[in-house]
């Protein structure tokens, strides 16, 4: 029993382990105290299994209201940050882990960079892992595998299985404008590897666009290739440079530039074409989200334009799951000998199953449904992060078109490495826009981050974006 003159308040904070947080910061009460377990969580302050305090007792303590305490732990249980039980109270949940700090030594032993642990992945080739359809693909498994014929388990085509290519020569003509045949397309273990293929069956320099994936860029130097970089603005790469440039071929991202955002206007499309027309050089195209355009139907392939001239890139990666390791290629006529060649006299990349499984998938318009339906997730979660940033950090402008599975933060100048190094100091996996830069290219640097907002799953998005605002600059 409490002394006489005891409020019930002090009773309670009498009660339970003492919790040593300071609420600062932007935002309401409970974000900041969301904000500041999180980071004694990943701090390594707080480790699994800690049980916190009663809701009661820390209100008492901070100062605070009960009923923000009690939000802020709802919430941090969703996000999976914290577990509650009744009867046994609320503890940190055991995969809510600090980063490790390894000794100096440790890191001047590593010869290769390893996987670090994150609280919330905001890296942009990352779609929704948890969203993978697996009944309906499990559906279709056994509806394909039933229905396959004998010779589709002996020894492979390296053009890849007629019924994959056949759906997917229905599929990308309805959806994206793609004029191909089955024995044009060619299956591939995901976009890399249709890259390696071109890379070997291409001579000499390719033109890309400045800001890209620099994977990309080192599968084509790595077949002997040269890239040179072409400028890129808020309508996609000058195509019009590609006359100066000596290419016989250039890879670009014509409906949603990677990473910066802008599509490519319709008179440098045709400049494109046209270039590859004059010249006998060809366009590649990386179609690797064209199906996710938010504010009106997603603009046709480049390649309806010329299939003479233009090689169209697909995968499953961005709209089903990399893990999958399926994608294609529509080629000229003129090409398919030389990337069978190159692929071999079998197939040794991509399993049939996989492939038969996509073929039904297609078919039956199980995929279809998925993309309409994470096109719907992927809206909303944009529409999230602009409303957020518009109320956190309304200094931060949002770069791009409404479309794919990233956007592109821009930072005041000066601001994008010390931004990039406090995400990671909160558990978020992001990159700059300056990884993504051409080293050759002529164009004055921007600064920005490249945010995917796909693969945080739906309970823990809000927050994700909360942890991101804390990382940003401040206004100036």
């Amino acid at each position: 029993m409490a002394d006489r003159g005891v409020s019930s308040g002090e009773a309670e904070a009498s009660v339970g382990t003492d919790l040593h947080l300071e609420l600062s910061g932007r935002g309401s009460r409970r974000e900041q105290l969301m904000l500041a377990l999180r980071g004694a969580i990943t701090s390594g302050r707080l480790a699994p299994g800690t049980r916190l305090p009663p809701y009661r007792t820390l209100a008492v303590d901070l100062g605070i209201a009960r009923n923000t305490v009690g939000e802020a732990y709802a919430e941090l249980v969703a996000e999976g940050w914290l577990t509650a039980r009744q009867g046994s109270g609320t503890h940190v949940a055991s995969r809510a882990t600090p980063l490790p700090t390894p000794a100096a030594g440790d890191r001047a032993r590593r010869s290769a960079p390893e996987a670090r642990q994150v609280a919330y992945d905001f890296m942009p080739t990352s779609p929704d892992a948890s969203a993978f359809p697996r009944s309906a693909w499990l559906r279709s498994a056994r509806r394909a595998l039933n229905d396959a014929p004998g010779d589709a388990f002996g020894v492979g085509d390296p053009r890849g299985r007629v019924e994959l290519r056949t759906a997917l020569t229905e599929y990308l003509a309805r959806a994206r404008g793609v004029r191909t045949a089955p024995h044009r397309i060619v299956v591939c273990a995901g976009f890399a590897h249709a890259l390696r293929i071109l890379g070997e069956v291409l001579e000499g320099t390719v033109a890309v666009e400045s800001y890209g994936l620099s994977f990309h860029r080192s599968l084509l130097t790595g077949a002997g290739l040269r890239t040179v970089p072409l400028t890129v603005d808020a309508d996609g790469a000058r195509t019009a440079e590609l006359g100066a440039v000596g290419a016989g071929a250039v890879l670009l991202t014509p409906a949603h530039q990677f990473p910066t955002g802008g599509p490519l206007r319709p008179e440098r499309r045709t400049a494109a074409v046209d270039w590859a027309r004059a010249t006998g050089a060809v366009v590649l195209e990386d179609d690797y989200d064209g199906e996710f355009r938010y504010d009106r139907e997603p603009v046709g392939a480049v390649q309806g334009l010329d299939p003479d001239r233009v090689v169209y890139l697909g995968s499953t990666s961005k709209s089903l799951s990399p893990a999958l390791r399926l994608g294609w290629l529509a080629l000229p006529e003129s090409l398919v000998d030389d990337v069978l060649a190159v692929k071999g006299v079998r197939e040794m990349w991509t399993g049939v199953g996989d492939q038969l499984t996509l073929a039904d998938f297609l078919a039956c318009g199980a995929y279809d449904r998925h993309v309409r339906l994470m096109r719907r997730t992927y809206r909303r979660r944009r529409d999230r992060l602009v409303a957020v940033l518009a109320e956190r950090a309304p200094h931060i402008g949002v770069g791009g078109i409404a479309a794919g599975l990233h956007a592109v933060l821009d930072l005041p100048p000066g601001t994008e490495r010390d931004t990039v190094r406090a995400a990671g100091r909160l558990g978020l996996a992001l990159e700059g826009l300056g990884a993504f830069r051409h080293p050759d290219s002529a164009m004055e640097p921007r600064e920005g981050l490249v945010i995917g907002f796909g693969a945080p799953p739906d309970h823990a998005f809000n927050g994700a974006l909360q942890a991101l605002c804390t990382a940003l600059p401040p206004a100036p």
